[in-house]
């Protein structure tokens, strides 16, 4: 059993993580680290952790500890995945694990020197359901894809919500416009060679609100909008030649929608549809992270894709200034 390490106490670990770990077949909730003791004690009495520690270091330096999960701000998690690798954790880390591509060279570097598992949490690669897209894009079910369309938004204006605080690495492409680009990186096995994009910020916030953007793959073409301040959606679709796949709740499978992907003909007269309602995203992502560590043979996210994941981010934000095309 791997003994997982909470390095902070924030919503996410709370409401996802450790739930996960909890269910996992192959992992125990062992600590949590806060910046507060009477915080991380609060932590580990409602979940049932035998450890609590009032500093980050004291985690770190913990040999009850086997891998640490990191859901601190975004600003942080470059500095602090680095030094759980320094101090011999495996390490899953939340997305997005930079806010610049260039970055997660000194991650990769970090994990190669230690020899140890270091993952950004994509949890929707695990899911059952983009495995299946992968597959019937790449057995020609829909003929040649041509175009990908996406969109992810929900409605924040919190000004004490980290999503809304330049300085922690908020605003939407940050935060969900990640995921339409890394589902279609899974789905297709390819990346983006240009991007660009129109971006709208909050007067008040200064973070990116909405993103109207455009990649282009080579051989298709995917258009996509982020919002932090729209209703909430979440869809993906495929267009080929032969066929369309639409992908219902295709980020936060069962706590959106019905997870559904439906295929249809190109004149839409047939319809084959699959549900994927018992698949737990964020435990199969811990169970493959644990298998990672174990040496059995399991994919995860690798810092490689998700140093490319963050350079087409990168490239939309420079192609806003540029008002153009920008090569990734």
């Amino acid at each position: 059993m791997i003994r997982w390490g909470i390095l902070g106490t924030a919503k996410i670990a709370r409401e996802q993580l450790v739930p996960a770990i909890q269910a996992s077949r192959n992992g125990t909730l062992q600590a949590v680290a806060s910046r507060s003791q009477a915080s991380a004690d609060a932590f580990a009495e409602r979940f049932g952790m035998p450890l609590a520690y009032g500093s980050y270091e004291d985690l770190l330096s913990s040999p009850e500890v086997d891998a640490i999960y990191i859901p601190l701000p975004t600003s942080q998690h470059v500095e602090w995945t680095k030094r759980c690798l320094e101090a011999g954790k495996h390490v899953l880390c939340e997305k997005p694990i930079s806010l610049h591509a260039k970055e997660i060279d000194t991650l990769i570097e970090a994990r190669d020197k230690s020899g140890l598992v270091a993952s950004e949490a994509f949890m929707v690669t695990y899911h059952p359901q983009w495995q299946l897209v992968r597959d019937l894009i790449a057995n020609g079910e829909i003929g040649t894809l041509r175009h990908i369309q996406g969109a992810f938004s929900y409605y924040n204006v919190d000004p004490d919500n980290m999503r809304n605080k330049v300085e922690l690495g908020g605003g939407g492409l940050p935060d969900i416009g990640v995921y339409p680009t890394v589902t279609a990186r899974f789905a297709t096995g390819k990346d983006p060679v240009r991007a660009r994009a129109s971006i709208e910020r909050d007067p008040d916030f200064g973070t990116d609100i909405y993103a109207n953007c455009q990649y282009d793959f080579g051989s298709f073409d995917m258009t996509f909008y982020c919002s932090t301040q729209l209703a909430l959606r979440q869809s993906m679709s495929f267009h080929g030649d032969k066929g369309l796949i639409e992908v219902s709740a295709p980020f936060n499978a069962l706590n959106y929608d019905a997870v559904n992907v439906c295929l249809y003909n190109n004149n839409r007269s047939e319809m084959k549809k699959w549900s994927f309602q018992g698949a737990y995203q964020y435990q199969l992502q811990v169970e493959a992270f644990g298998d990672k560590i174990a040496g059995e043979e399991a994919t995860i996210f690798t810092l490689e894709s998700s140093r490319a994941n963050q350079a087409a981010i990168d490239a939309l934000y420079a192609a806003d200034l540029n008002d153009g095309w920008v090569d990734i």
